[in-house]
């Protein structure tokens, strides 16, 4: 078998984050493309690999079987040789609050292509600021997946906040023998829009306050504002959620509460977020767009539309086309922004 030549890939280009380094190793573990990085997350306030990404890069690696140098805690370079994609049962532990969904956002497009079906159990952080919640990939990427053809099972089995992290999350894979390419060009009807605030350890009063904000700014009533209430065991912690559920896709929302920042305040936040995309008309938001590129290149086409394209969304696009014969392109429209998708074979 010729060797194949390793893709050089300069971790400090465009966004300079660790989407960089989750995509190329799930095209990668895809492809059989092996891959060197260097200046990995430069542009973060402390570069290199976290524990989150080390995970990430031991785990694509395991279920893999690939090869791997330099990978350790703060390293900044990489070489990453991949083998064939086995599934099977995998457990992997972040032992901090490091997101879980970004890891598994790194593995789950791969065990999509196994020779059997995947069981990951994950524990680390499940809600925190810097990452989507659990909640994101159930409803929202997840949904997205199963309508490409993918059938997965994701389960929060307990909420791991930051910074004491502690949480579990499940996923059930069965291979996909081929991801099919759609259109969210609409988001379609609205079925149901609600908010949920979920707290553990800290007073019901701060879900009140918040929901009560959102209820107000939404126009929502008190049946569409749930107080999620988590033994004080998975806490301290607040995440503040909501959902839209349209025809033809999901849009997940969240804030997270700190200390010294009003409940009041959390919403605020939310609701501008929300607005925005609102307004736009688009069917997806900003960061399921970002997410959902990768498997819209693995099925070689499709097209929709977001509120905003993000410097991290653009990266990303440009490493998959490292990988992939795709063209990834941006079309700004009078509100949003077409996403088109393209095979250039």
């Amino acid at each position: 078998m010729t060797e194949r030549k390793m893709i050089e890939i300069d971790g400090a280009s465009g966004e300079g984050g660790g989407q960089i380094l989750r995509t190329s190793l799930t095209l990668s573990m895809i492809t059989g493309q092996p891959f060197r990085m260097i200046n990995i997350r430069a542009n973060r306030p402390k570069p290199g690999l976290m524990r989150q990404h080390l995970v990430a890069v031991q785990a694509a690696a395991q279920i893999c079987n690939g090869e791997i140098a330099s990978a350790a805690v703060g390293a900044q370079t990489l070489e990453f040789i991949p083998g064939k994609i086995s599934g099977g049962d995998y457990q992997f532990a972040i032992g901090t609050a490091g997101s879980c969904t970004l890891v598994l956002q790194t593995l789950i497009p791969a065990l999509l292509f196994a020779d059997r079906p995947s069981t990951i159990h994950i524990t680390g952080g499940t809600h925190n600021m810097m990452a989507p919640p659990a909640h994101f990939l159930q409803r929202s990427y997840g949904r997205v997946l199963a309508d490409m053809g993918a059938t997965l099972d994701i389960e929060l089995i307990r909420f791991g906040f930051y910074p004491a992290g502690g949480g579990e999350i499940s996923v059930r894979i069965m291979p996909c023998e081929k991801l099919n390419a759609i259109e969210l060009m609409e988001p379609g009807e609205r079925i149901t829009g609600y908010a949920e605030s979920f707290i553990a350890g800290i007073p019901v009063s701060v879900a009140n306050r918040e929901l009560e904000s959102i209820g107000t700014g939404m126009g929502w009533s008190e049946s569409q504002l749930f107080v999620r209430g988590l033994s004080n065991d998975q806490g301290p912690g607040n995440a503040l959620l909501i959902s839209f559920e349209q025809q033809n896709v999901i849009n997940v929302f969240s804030e997270f509460g700190e200390k010294a920042v009003r409940s009041e305040t959390v919403a605020r936040n939310l609701l501008a977020q929300v607005r925005r995309f609102i307004i736009s008309g688009a069917s997806v938001s900003e960061h399921l767009a970002d997410q959902i590129m990768l498997p819209f290149a693995l099925a070689g086409g499709g097209r929709f539309t977001t509120n905003t394209v993000s410097q991290h969304a653009k990266t990303n696009a440009e490493v998959i086309a490292q990988f992939l014969p795709v063209d990834i392109s941006f079309e700004k429209r009078d509100s949003y922004y077409v996403c088109s998708v393209q095979n250039k074979i």
